[in-house]
């Protein structure tokens, strides 16, 4: 994508521009329906605008922390989050950390509670950052543990996230992420709402 465009939609000054513009450079693969959730930095200052932003998307969010008026945002579908979260393999790693229990259902709002908890808790530097994170934003759960197990380091390759077990289907999903990006970048330069371009894929 063209910097001059990036340039151009981050200068803009109308601020619900600005942010929609910002949540489908930063979150198309969500927004398109390939991941089941996504995350960022928002500034503190535009926070409120998000449920504008967002209203007849069907994506709720959570605010996790709040540090140097930057502040970090959990976007979700609650019905697709919500059967992630309770497949077995997700809820048994999970519970390694802390996040419900591995023989319940898991409650959503539970578990962003806690993963919001930890973060606090990491930015006063009692706990190392929660690298369980990534099971939240739905990388495969063995690079997830590859990275905590390793440290970051010793990965096959990177892109969207660090990758330890499968780099062949990895790098599908990296181009499957790309092409949604490019998708939903498109759309909203052609004119459409973040709704109209989330819609599809709710």
């Amino acid at each position: 994508m063209p910097v001059e465009v990036v340039s151009y939609m981050m200068t803009v000054e109308d601020v619900k521009k600005r942010l929609q513009f910002q949540l489908i450079l930063q979150c198309a693969p969500f927004l398109k329906g390939i991941k089941v959730a996504c995350i960022t930095n928002v500034d503190k200052d535009v926070c409120q605008e998000l449920r504008m932003v967002l209203a007849g998307t069907g994506i709720e969010y959570r605010i996790l922390a709040v540090r140097k008026g930057r502040c970090l945002v959990f976007f979700f579908r609650r019905a697709a989050f919500e059967k992630y979260l309770n497949r077995k393999d997700i809820r048994d790693f999970l519970s390694l950390y802390g996040y419900g229990c591995a023989g319940k259902e898991t409650d959503v709002d539970d578990i962003l509670q806690r993963l919001s908890a930890r973060i606090c808790c990491y930015s006063k530097e009692d706990i190392a950052f929660p690298h369980e994170i990534g099971a939240f934003l739905d990388y495969p759960l063995e690079d997830v543990k590859g990275f905590i197990d390793n440290g970051g380091r010793n990965c096959l390759i990177t892109g969207y996230w660090k990758v330890y077990g499968d780099p062949e289907k990895a790098q599908m999903i990296f181009l499957a992420y790309d092409k949604a990006k490019t998708s939903a970048v498109n759309e909203f330069l052609a004119g459409k709402h973040i709704r109209d371009i989330a819609c599809a894929a709710a």
